[in-house]
This record gives C-alpha cells, sequence and structure tokens, in this order.
C-alpha cells in the first residue's frame, strides 16, 4: 500500500474510441459515498447515441483488425503493460472504491491486485490458445482455429467493478474482441481509471470503450445494439431475462453470472473455530454483497447451537464503519439496497425464525450500514433460505443426515457455489459430487482464485469466467477441411 489519495476527481468522462468526453446530452450522474449519503463526484452519463459512437468506434477497430493484426504473444505483452499502469494508479483506485464503492481501503488494494493478476494470468495464455488436426485419412489435412466473435458487449456489477471489469476486457482483447464496457451506475470510478490505466498502455483507439450510464437507457440500448456480437453481463436474475431477450432477438451468445444463495454443509467432525471463521468471511466480507457469499450454513444437529455460538461471536466483533476508517465492514451500496436487506430481514421474522443477532440498520450512523446478522430455526421453504438478500445475512439451517443435507444445499432455484466442511476425505468427495454448483469449496470458502472456472448453474446463469475456461467463452471454432 502506498499513501492514501484524499481528494477524488470531480468529473468523470466517459472513455470513447481513445478519447475522453462527455455525454452527448451533457447530462451528469451524481456519485455519492455510501458511508455518508454524500455526493463525491459526478460523471458524464451516457445515452443511447453514446452507446451508438462506443459500438462504431469499436466496430471499427475490430473490422481494421487493429487487434487481429498483433501477434498473440503481442497482445500478452500488452496487458502486461496495462498491468504496470494500473499499479501506477493503485492508491488513487483503492481510495475511490473506498468512497463509491464502501470498500475497506485493503479490500481496494485488493482489487488492485486481484486485477493486475487477470492481466498478467491471461498475458500468459494469449499464445497458448491453440487448434487442433484432425485426421481424416490420406489426402486431407483438416484442422481448427479460434475466432474472436467481433464486437463485446460487457455490462459490470456495483459491488466489483474493477476485477469483475478486468477479467472480462481481458479475455475479450487478448482473443481479438473489442469491447463496450457499461460501468455500474453507482460506482463507476474504478473503472475509468482502468480506462486511463488502457491508454497510458497505447491499446488500439476503439479496442476498450467504458461509459456509464442507467441501465434501462444505456444498458438496454447496448445488448439490443445491432453491431454486437457477444454479450458478457454480470448482475441479478431479473436484469439478466432482459439481456437473454434483447440477445435472442439477434441470436447473441451470451456469458452470464447472476445471482447465488450458496449453502456450506457442515459436518460433525469440522473444526467448528475455523467454520465460524471460514463462514463470517464468506458472508460479511463487503457487507455480504458477493454474488458467491455464503448466505447460508447447513449445520449437522448435534453440533448446531456450538457453531451458532462461535458465529455469532464473529459477527458480534467485526468494527462496522467507513472502510477508509480501517473498519472491517462498511456499508450497503446504497439505501435502496439496505432497506431491501432491512425488510427481508423482517419477513424472517414474521415467518418463524429467530433472530441472533443483527437484523437492522446501524442506528445513529449516517450512510447505509447493516448490522452484520444470523438467523436460526429456519425452514428450508422461508423465503430468506430461498431469496438472494445481498448483505451481511447468514441463515442457519439444521440437518440429521447427509442426504438431508444435499437436498437443503441444492433446494433452491441458485446453483452458483457450495461449500463442504469436514475432515472426512470421503464424505468430501461424495458430498461436492452430489451438489449443483458452479463451484465447490471444501473447508474454506472462496478456496479459488484466477486459475479456477467460475459460474452458475441453474439460475445462477451459465459459462464460465476466470481459469482457461474462460478464453473460450470469447471464441467461435472454425474447421478448415482441404483435399491436398
Amino acid at each position: 500500500m502506498g499513501e492514501t489519495v484524499t481528494t477524488i476527481r470531480p468529473y468523470w468522462k466517459n472513455f470513447i474510441d481513445g478519447e475522453w468526453t462527455d455525454g452527448a446530452s451533457n447530462e451528469r450522474l451524481v456519485i455519492t459515498n455510501p458511508a455518508t449519503g454524500d455526493p463525491i463526484a459526478e460523471v458524464a452519463r451516457a445515452m443511447p447515441a453514446d452507446v451508438d459512437r462506443a459500438v462504431a468506434a469499436a466496430r471499427r477497430c475490430f473490422d481494421n483488425r487493429n487487434l487481429a493484426e498483433i501477434p498473440p504473444h503481442q497482445r500478452g505483452e500488452m496487458m502486461r503493460e496495462v498491468s504496470l499502469r494500473l499499479g501506477e494508479l493503485a492508491d488513487e483506485i483503492a481510495n475511490v472504491e473506498c468512497f463509491d464503492n464502501g470498500k475497506t481501503l485493503k479490500g481496494g488494494y485488493e482489487d488492485v491486485t486481484l486485477a493486475q493478476r487477470y492481466l498478467n494470468y491471461y498475458a500468459g495464455m494469449a499464445d497458448k490458445l491453440e487448434g487442433r488436426q484432425i485426421p481424416l485419412g490420406e489426402g486431407v489435412l483438416d484442422y481448427t482455429t479460434h475466432m474472436p466473435f467481433g464486437v463485446s458487449a460487457q455490462i459490470v456489477p456495483w459491488n466489483g467493478p474493477l476485477p469483475v471489469g478486468v477479467r472480462s476486457i481481458t479475455c475479450a482483447l487478448l482473443t481479438g474482441n473489442t469491447v463496450v464496457l457499461k460501468s455500474p451506475e453507482d460506482s463507476p470510478l474504478s473503472l475509468f481509471l482502468f480506462a486511463e490505466a488502457c491508454e497510458r498502455a497505447g491499446i488500439p483507439r476503439g479496442a476498450v470503450n467504458i461509459i456509464c450510464g442507467y441501465g434501462h437507457d444505456a444498458g438496454a440500448s447496448l445488448t439490443a445494439h445491432g453491431d454486437i456480437d457477444h454479450i458478457v453481463f454480470t448482475g441479478s436474475v431479473e436484469t439478466g431475462r432482459s439481456v437473454l431477450r434483447a440477445a435472442s432477438e439477434r441470436i447473441v451468445p451470451c456469458i452470464m453470472e447472476l445471482g447465488g444463495k450458496s449453502g456450506g454443509i457442515v459436518y460433525p467432525d469440522a473444526d467448528l473455530g475455523q467454520v465460524a471463521k471460514s463462514a463470517a468471511r464468506g458472508i460479511f466480507h463487503h457487507a455480504g454483497q458477493i454474488c458467491s457469499a455464503g448466505s447460508r450454513l447447513i449445520v449437522h444437529r448435534s453440533i448446531h447451537d456450538e457453531l451458532v455460538a462461535r458465529l455469532k461471536d464473529e459477527a458480534e466483533t467485526l468494527s462496522v464503519g467507513p472502510g477508509i476508517d480501517g473498519c472491517d465492514m462498511g456499508p450497503l451500496i446504497s439505501a435502496r439496497q439496505l432497506d431491501r436487506v432491512e425488510s427481508l430481514c423482517r419477513i424472517g421474522v414474521s415467518e418463524g425464525a429467530t433472530l441472533v443477532t443483527g437484523g437492522a440498520r446501524i442506528a445513529g450512523m449516517p450512510g447505509h450500514f447493516m448490522a452484520p446478522t444470523i438467523f436460526t430455526q429456519v425452514r428450508p421453504e422461508m423465503r430468506i433460505a430461498q431469496e438472494e438478500f445481498f448483505g451481511p445475512v447468514i441463515v442457519v439451517l439444521p440437518f440429521d443426515s447427509p442426504e438431508e443435507a444435499i437436498a437443503v444445499a441444492n433446494g433452491t432455484d441458485y446453483g452458483l457455489a457450495a461449500g463442504v466442511y469436514t475432515n472426512d476425505l470421503r464424505l468430501a468427495h461424495w458430498t461436492a459430487d452430489r451438489l449443483v454448483a458452479g463451484q465447490v469449496y471444501v473447508n474454506e470458502w472462496w478456496t479459488g482464485g484466477v486459475e479456477t472456472p467460475f459460474g452458475g448453474t441453474k439460475r445462477s446463469g451459465y459459462g464460465r469466467e476466470k481459469g482457461q475456461e474462460a478464453l473460450l467463452g470469447y471464441v467461435q471454432t472454425k474447421n478448415v477441411g482441404i483435399r491436398l
């Protein structure tokens, strides 16, 4: 970490065709600090006309083969240069993530490091996405190659805009696609700094375009645009449906990372002290505003009360406050999100669940702070056990047999992540094999990394980001057969 930056640029423009530009309407979005509710900056509001300009720039760059004519290993070197330039902006990025996103300062720096890891990891794979030769007999040469789709439209969420945006932009560029990315209107600033890193690194004009606008106009215009060839979306199931409807009109391929209601199964032989710490990190990190947060804990009845007591201690020792002050947990992103989480907590009580701790906003604090919350006496059919909070709320459900635990874990419409806590290796494998989820964490929530594929099943979406598998979502396979 470097020195904390204490000021934020008051006005931010969109980055289109290698230039910083005002919106066509000259309207501005006001960005507020979720820890105080105070305005901190203004951003040029992108409208459909700005989307048209950005898509046209990306199309020109793609059609002129400005990326395709760069050898793959040199595209990798470009990404390494972007990583270096991003590091130069680390202090400013960490600062703005505290003030427009509600992250801790440590979390802001971690996001920069994570974004750099994506850039460097995929840089090393740029020249390793290979086709294959298919034997068809004497006199025939048959082989496959990978083609980019073209212009990739990308919409990223407000909870992790920098790492989520960087991982998809990097995969797109390395495979020869160009990008128009709509940043989240609640927390767009770190992605504009990424655009600055791309500019400093000399990325070809039009290859990366980053705009900020509302979903109902800029986002809808982008996903329905006639010159878009590929869509990457991370967000809610409801918005995902709208994106898919637009994509289906033109049969545009999509990568969809949607919501989650991820459950961790705790068997009697697990280390309860370790489980409590892991489960607390899995739900209270970034105030639970993570799609793969461990929002359900499915606990064997024989250890239920002891584990709940340990988890309560973990929750009640967290310091909650502005991330810039070094607190353990920051605010929710908006008053709207805080109202929603509180409302679901009230529903939980009305359904008969027992509130162990938390359950409401923290009184006397400005901003959007929710107390770390634990519910017990939860039945699988309750709304609080089925619906995604996207807040610091964990529900604890008891079980008596492994088969019952599996049924509860798989008993939602989501299938993004799941967890298993046990020292029995056979039981861990048996359970992981039966969990319907894109990734299963064993004995530690979030055991994955940039190298491991990430994505959902069921209503949590489809396609994979991260890992080697991610690159395959940004290319089409072409087969060439030659009679010699």
